[in-house]
């Protein structure tokens, strides 16, 4: 490129005057740029396409130079003449080009290419009734492959406006120096036009610069580092755009009726308004079809794909309007929250869908409809009459260590509710009897089983456990935590010693205090108590709050050193439980301590052993315990 530069200086010169030079240097520039665009277009390979149109068109306009020198006779040829042919195929490859080059940097929305063309349709008629206006005159009295020319350079010039639309109106350099080198090739052929139609044209060396420039500008472009756009999804432009080049449009036609325009400028203004009423036409559809969307995702279950709580109630309330005999049945899973615990909300997820799409078909096959209500809690609407036994198998699933069924409850209506409020409440009230009926689970039986273990070894950790899981279910409730969850703590805080199973009694039970070596090993009877619960798929959630229960506030616990909030929430709640029934409760070694002093132990070590918040729900539900307690 260099080198190219350093010709055009001897040309501008008059260095080449009377020499071959003259009439070979330009096409030698055009030369040049093939061969750097193809080079490019070997080293890019997802660019590859746009940087070979781009050198395939210097070619083109290499081969309509070889033809005008060697068989048009250079200066003598006519115009026009057949190297046009071969010029004009710049044009077309380099409009592939860029469009090639848009489509490997990411602008693919149809959005954009609609912005970009009615911009690049509003620049080129502006461009075409000022800017190229003597050379479309001069060339009307031509051939039509003379207008050809302006009309593509005001098209290259106007079409970087599609990238400028897709980037948020900023260029970046390559496309900056697209711009710039079609920019320059356009006053080139303005100069070449205006002089060949009147017949002035000369291969003069001032003639040559703006091709030389412009050559140079692209095959800059090819260098500059390759890269995907960063596409502004901004919803103001979907208007704004079109709008601002519809008016550029309106303004040319207006201006049309002062001072008259050219053809040229007539049609792409008309074809700029033209896109413009498209453009629009498509925002509204897709505005449309946003607004549907959006309504129809407000009544669908994101998850399983049902009708959600708003369609249920929708549903119901045309239910009594039309005042049809339905069957209103609520569905609750038993068994989820272990699953989830136990295999993750990724596979919890994929089970509710599994269910769900089995509920959606048993209800549709009994002529009702199927909806999710939220967690693990489903609801259908089926004629009168239909048995629930035929369509509660559908939210079963036996696995490897797991159980998921369901509870259902049912209301008739209108007949038991006259409203779908009242429906919904009496269902529910239904299912959660059916629900407390059922047989004790496998791990409340596990933990049952553990508990009588615990007793038999330590029959003084039995009361203890007992009342620390009481403890531990108050203050969850203090502390706003999810009636569905408080079953994991309580069962967390009446295992937390279930460990000490394994510690052997010369530890557990030695008179003095215990050597460093014993300390250690009383320490592991967290480890061993949540193996013990890790082998219960069920228990596996409370097997991780028994590990942690032993941990502090500020770091000094066991066995993993948590400290503050990485201390799971549940364990932190047994801990101060623990600690506070420890300090009340008699022992064979000591008797306990009185509960005012145990309350002010626990409110001393807030913020160093026990969580603040977890210490300030604990006094709090003692002191209604100690109310209850007076009043009785």
């Amino acid at each position: 490129m260099a080198a190219v530069l350093i010709l055009l200086a001897i040309d501008v010169s008059g260095g080449f005057d009377g020499t071959w030079a003259q009439d070979w240097y330009l096409w030698f520039a055009f030369a040049v740029g093939a061969v750097l665009c193809g080079v490019r277009a070997v080293q890019v390979p997802h660019e590859r396409l746009a940087w070979s149109l781009f050198a395939i068109g210097w070619v083109f306009y290499v081969a309509g130079g070889i033809v005008f020198q060697v068989f048009l006779g250079g200066s003598t040829a006519t115009f026009p003449s057949s190297a046009d042919v071969l010029w004009l195929g710049l044009y077309v490859v380099d409009l592939a080009g860029v469009a090639a080059l848009m489509h490997a940097r990411g602008i693919a929305r149809k959005s954009a290419w609609l912005d970009g063309a009615v911009g690049a349709l509003a620049v080129a008629a502006a461009a075409a009734a000022f800017a190229f206006d003597p050379a479309l005159s001069a060339a009307h009295s031509q051939d039509v492959v003379a207008i050809a020319y302006p009309l593509l350079d005001c098209l290259l010039v106007g079409f970087v406006v599609v990238v400028a639309s897709a980037e948020g109106w900023r260029l970046d350099r390559t496309f900056g120096l697209i711009a710039l080198g079609f920019i320059g090739l356009a006053g080139g052929d303005a100069q070449y036009l205006v002089s060949a139609a009147d017949g002035t044209w000369t291969p003069s060396q001032a003639q040559n610069i703006p091709y030389v420039l412009g050559t140079l500008l692209i095959c800059l472009a090819a260098w500059q580092p390759a890269g995907r756009l960063r596409v502004e999804r901004l919803e103001r432009r979907m208007f704004t755009v079109p709008i601002a080049f519809g008016l550029v449009a309106v303004g040319l036609q207006a201006y049309g009726f002062i001072d008259p325009v050219n053809g040229v400028a007539r049609a792409l203004d008309v074809l700029a308004i033209l896109a413009v009423v498209i453009r629009l036409g498509f925002t509204f559809r897709d505005y449309a079809d946003v607004l549907e969307t959006s309504q129809r995702e407000a009544l669908i279950d994101a998850v399983t794909g049902l009708g959600n709580r708003r369609k249920l109630m929708r549903d119901l309330d045309e239910v009594f309007a039309d005042k049809r005999p339905m069957l209103v049945a609520i569905f609750d899973l038993d068994g989820f929250k272990h699953y989830n615990d136990s295999f993750g909300h990724a596979a919890g997820d994929s089970l509710l869908i599994r269910l769900s799409a089995a509920l959606e078909e048993a209800t549709r096959a009994a002529g009702g409809l199927a909806y999710r209500m939220g967690g693990d809690e489903f609801c259908a609407l089926l004629p009168d009459g239909t048995d629930l036994a035929a369509i509660s198998p559908a939210l079963r699933e036996d696995g490897s260590g797991f159980t998921v069924d369901c509870s259902h409850g049912c209301a008739r209506v209108p007949f038991e509710a006259s409203a779908a409020t009242a429906a919904l409440r009496l269902a529910d009230q239904r299912m959660y009897a059916v629900k407390n009926a059922r047989p004790v689970s496998a791990s409340s039986q596990t933990r049952d089983l553990l508990v009588r273990v615990l007793a038999e070894r330590e029959p003084d950790l039995h009361d203890h456990v007992l009342d620390v899981g009481a403890l531990a279910r108050e203050v969850a409730r203090e502390l706003g935590i999810p009636e569905e969850e408080l079953p994991e703590i309580v069962n967390g805080a009446e295992l937390h010693d279930v460990g000490k199973i394994a510690i052997p009694e010369s530890i557990l039970h030695k008179p003095g205090a215990l050597d460093d070596e014993e300390w250690d090993y009383m320490k592991r009877h967290t480890l061993i108590g949540e193996r013990f619960l890790l082998s219960v798929p069920a228990l596996r959630a409370v097997g991780r709050l028994v590990r942690s229960s032993h941990e502090r506030w500020d770091g000094d616990g066991y066995p993993d050193g948590l400290a503050g909030e990485a201390i799971p929430l549940g364990a932190r709640i047994i801990s101060v439980c623990d600690a506070y029934d420890a300090m009340v409760t008699d022992r064979p070694y000591r008797r306990g301590t009185d509960r005012t002093s145990a309350l002010t132990e626990l409110q001393r070590c807030a913020g160093s052993q026990f969580d603040p918040r977890v210490v300030k729900a604990f006094c709090a539900v003692a002191s209604r315990m100690a109310l209850a307690r007076a009043v009785a």
